[in-house]
């Protein structure tokens, strides 16, 4: 086998390794890059290998930077099928249509009020882009072996991140090859934990916390507190929050918090349809979660669903106090962009940050205490209340990955360590190395490398 690296190499985004095995190729993971506009624009650019060459895909989960390039992909020439678990596929029939109606709807407002150095701007792919690219889907079985191309098997198993949510090993009988997809946490307050890793001989491995240890933290007590405190201020608390994973579990955890009557009476509202239909799926596959029917129905009952664009526009002229809960994550897009646009100029009202913010996006600018943050071609001022609970994280921390690591049955030969910021991912090399004693390093965009 041969693994070239085409994405989350220097960053958290654009997931893409591509392994070549007897003189076939495979594409694991398809993502989008978000961010710095530098890593923005390889979008854009043409892949260093040629779709239609391309034979299959397997991807480890549904979230847009690791699925969100596959309609560019099939729209360029891919004919070949796209392996995942089954919640996987639900998933994406959600996000990816969403996503590429988000591009269109933004390149309509850059057309519309002239924002964009582009005439007409064009959106990367559009939603019949998307739809088309579902037919390709070919769910999998978790531990169950196929072959994405002969002679090469390949096995899923359960990573704890999301629904569906997968690590993936190859094996073509000289050599195996283990990806480690996104790892969720042993002790998320929905989702199940991440199953131990199988051997293999190669690993690449996920950095987002790399350097970091999640804080110890009560996150309904300081959730309660920063929904209290906006309250208390007459203000409405906004959350960028991914429409998969972390809005379900802000909703579960105002749930609990509305049950045990710590927090104010306020309306809350799930300004994200696609969420709303995300917790179908949760339903549909409720043995990956640590919850049963009942709680499941009761996410669903926690927040109102605004579902259309004048609904979403209705919110932005209501007074507070109330808690929006909107896409996307990082504020790169959706409506939550709006909503910052509304509500960052006032002190009354306050951003809350619910998980990792990447370098470049509009979340990581709020997190490190930016006066203003561009929008739509403005510079807003964010005289907001801006505040993080870094405790409600699907990703798992330094600690918690070096213990999947430390479950593989035998140390690999070699590690690769990738999905990360420059410094969460050297600091995760550095820990394997001087932890487990395994030869790590941290490869460069478009490296190739022989796994023999």
């Amino acid at each position: 086998m041969q693994l070239q690296f085409l994405g989350a190499t220097g960053t958290v985004t654009g997931s893409k390794y591509l392994v070549r095995h007897a003189g076939r190729q495979l594409l694991v993971d398809c993502g989008l890059f978000q961010g710095y506009k530098q890593l923005r624009l390889r979008n854009w650019a043409p892949l260093p290998v040629q779709p239609a060459g391309i034979d299959a895909v397997v991807l480890t989960h549904a979230h847009i930077d690791h699925s969100g390039y596959l309609p560019r992909l099939v729209k360029q020439g891919f004919t070949g099928p796209i392996f995942c678990t089954a919640a996987t596929a639900d998933l994406c029939h959600i996000l990816l249509p969403d996503s590429g109606g988000l591009l269109e709807e933004e390149a309509d407002y850059d057309n519309r009020h002239h924002t964009s150095k582009h005439e007409p701007a064009l959106p990367l792919y559009t939603r019949e882009d998307a739809v088309r690219c579902l037919r390709q889907l070919r769910p999998m079985d978790w531990q169950q072996d196929w072959e994405p191309l002969p002679g090469l098997r390949a096995r899923l198993g359960r990573a704890g991140h999301m629904p569906g949510a997968a690590f993936v090993r190859l094996d073509d009988g000289a050599s195996s090859l283990l990806f480690s997809g996104d790892l969720g946490r042993p002790d998320d307050m929905v989702l199940r934990a991440p199953e131990p890793p199988p051997a293999a001989d190669f690993l690449v491995v996920e950095s987002t916390y790399g350097d970091r240890q999640h804080p110890q933290a009560d996150v309904l007590e300081e959730l309660s507190a920063v929904i209290n405190r906006t309250s208390a201020r007459g203000g409405t608390l906004v959350i960028p929050a991914f429409a998969v994973g972390r809005a379900q579990s802000l909703l579960y955890a105002i749930h609990l918090l509305k049950q045990q009557k710590r927090i104010h009476q306020l309306p809350v509202f799930l300004n994200s349809p696609m969420a709303a239909e995300a917790l179908q799926v949760y339903h549909r596959h409720h043995e990956e979660l640590r919850l049963g029917g009942p709680q499941c129905e009761a996410i669903r009952e926690a927040a109102e669903v605004v579902r259309t664009p004048d609904e979403s526009r209705a919110l932005n002229a209501r007074k507070g106090p109330m808690v929006i809960i909107a896409g996307s994550g990082m504020a790169t897009g959706g409506r939550v962009v709006h909503h910052l646009k509304q509500f960052a100029p006032e002190r009354r009202n306050t951003i809350l940050l619910a998980g990792f913010q990447a370098g470049g996006t509009r979340g990581a600018a709020l997190a490190a205490g930016a006066p203003t943050i561009r929008i739509h071609g403005e510079e807003v001022p964010v005289r907001a209340e801006v505040a993080r609970i870094d405790a409600l994280s699907a990703h798992a921390d330094a600690d918690e990955i070096e213990a999947w690591l430390r479950a593989m049955p035998a140390p690999p030969k070699r590690v690769f360590v990738t999905h990360g910021e420059p410094t969460a991912a050297d600091a995760l090399r550095a820990r394997i190395e001087h932890k487990l004693h395994w030869d790590a390093e941290v490869p460069e965009y478009l490296q190739t490398v022989e796994l023999a």
